[in-house]
């Protein structure tokens, strides 16, 4: 069986070798555990490098987003919003009009916890999520729930300490934590999201080594890059085995309003106030090049989380807090939201039908509620990365899911996005990337001698 092909441009076949070649070495540095060595010196200024900085790793999944810009490609990798479907026209003049109106505002500095009237309002939104107790007081506005990981890694965490999470995981997250020297220790989960009696295991297997657990960061709703919901009736029962082992659950939910059928699941933040920091993001219901999310902070721990996050932005950028607050205010934003899921929902339909039509026996994937992401599983033994570039020259592009494991090696997994693809792309994209599939399958049941 020949590699396959589909004709694609020209410029998606000729990729810089310097592309491919910055891809192998993201992926090898995430499959490798960095060495207590310190290796040989490039340049005089390595040897002022922190023992840190060798956690600093390159991101592949920023690399495929780079690639996927190629001309040609159907790009089935990036997370994005459809901003298309926001009223731009409308938007431009607001934000003319804060600059008009209130330009010394907007450009200056401002509260390092960010505005009252924002943080009100963000009060609004996480009650449309099912938070029905928050206080403004207890909310601090980020740069993107990323800044608030950066943030929450900082305050709690010294080097060796535990975080528990899943595995699949927002590759964003594993990379935060890892540049902080965490020990970050997966557990094991299903099609209905973390189980309870692995994380307690896992509590128990890692308190008999000695070692201090400090977080569980967890995307209950539709995580990245599984697209998988934590089951309702397992909620509870997590957050109350972390509180025995006094571990602080980290509920990252940025996707949550963006259930298909719009009945959202309880928030595990909603009956645990003391024991779960919540983040939120305007990132998917808004946009994320705004970078404005928040953190909802248990009250006792509030000065702390703030006076770290402060230590880092100062403020959060004001003009970008204003035409937020102004679009809360003045927009239909729970109606935009209700665009985006039945958005979301055809175009996750038609990448589930395409895998039904196209993809060969043997691989399987998840069927999300809400969300941006499907997820890919093949055989054991079939490492996707390498399958990257084949399906480059099939005119494809998706993410290895070796990226968001905190397993070093390969992954047998990949991780395809329908949120920024129109229907009909979607399905040429899977039925691009299938006979690719196929091929690596016919090669694992049939490999050369």
């Amino acid at each position: 069986m020949n590699t396959p092909n589909s004709g694609a441009n020209a410029a998606a076949e000729t990729l810089s070798e310097e592309t491919v070649d910055a891809l192998a070495r993201a992926q090898n540095e995430a499959a490798s555990t960095p060495s207590t060595t310190p290796a040989a010196a490039t340049h005089r200024h390595d040897a002022l490098l922190s023992a840190r900085a060798a956690n600093i790793k390159q991101s592949a999944v920023r690399d495929v987003f780079e690639i996927s810009m190629q001309p040609g490609l159907v790009s089935l990798a990036g997370g994005n919003p459809y901003l298309q479907s926001l009223p731009l026209d409308r938007l431009a003049a607001t934000a003319a009009n804060i600059i008009s109106e209130h330009g010394l505002e907007a450009l200056q500095y401002g509260g390092g916890q960010g505005t009252l009237e924002l943080r009100t309002q963000i009060c609004e939104v996480m009650a449309a999520e099912g938070i029905l107790d928050a206080d403004p007081e207890n909310v601090v506005i980020t740069s993107g729930s990323q800044s608030a990981q950066d943030v929450a890694a900082k305050v709690f965490c010294d080097p060796g300490d535990v975080i528990l999470l899943e595995d699949p995981t927002y590759v964003g997250a594993l990379n935060t934590f890892e540049a902080y020297q965490v020990d970050v220790r997966p557990v094991a989960g299903d099609e209905q999201g973390l189980i309870p009696d692995a994380l307690r295991s896992t509590i128990a297997a890692v308190q008999a080594e000695g070692k201090r657990i400090k977080l569980l960061y967890t995307i209950p709703n539709f995580n990245n890059p599984s697209g998988v919901m934590l089951a309702p009736e397992r909620r509870q029962e997590i957050v109350d085995l972390c509180r025995e082992a006094n571990i602080l659950v980290l509920e990252d939910n940025p996707y949550g309003l963006l259930k298909f059928d719009g009945v959202l699941p309880q928030p595990m933040r909603a009956a645990n106030p003391d024991d779960v920091l919540y983040l939120g993001s305007f990132s998917k219901i808004f946009a994320p090049g705004l970078r404005i999310g928040w953190a909802l902070v248990p009250a006792h721990l509030k000065q702390r989380y703030y006076l770290a996050s402060e230590a880092v932005t100062l403020c959060p950028p004001a003009f970008n807090q204003l035409l937020v607050s102004e679009y809360l205010r003045s927009y239909d934003w729970q109606g935009q939201i209700s665009t985006y899921r039945a958005l979301y929902s055809e175009r996750c339909a038609a990448l589930l039908a395409a895998l039904d039509d196209f993809m060969p026996a043997g691989v399987t994937w998840t069927r999300p509620e809400g969300g941006f992401f499907v997820w890919l599983t093949l055989p054991e033994g079939i490492d996707t990365y390498p399958l990257l570039y084949t399906g480059i020259d099939a005119g494809v592009v998706f993410v290895p899911g070796a990226a968001f494991s905190t397993t070093a090696g390969p992954s047998n997994n990949l991780r395809l996005a329908f949120s920024a693809v129109p229907a009909e792309a979607l399905r040429e994209g899977v039925k691009r990337l299938a006979p690719v599939l196929a091929h690596a399958l016919e090669n694992y049941n049939h490999p050369e001698s």
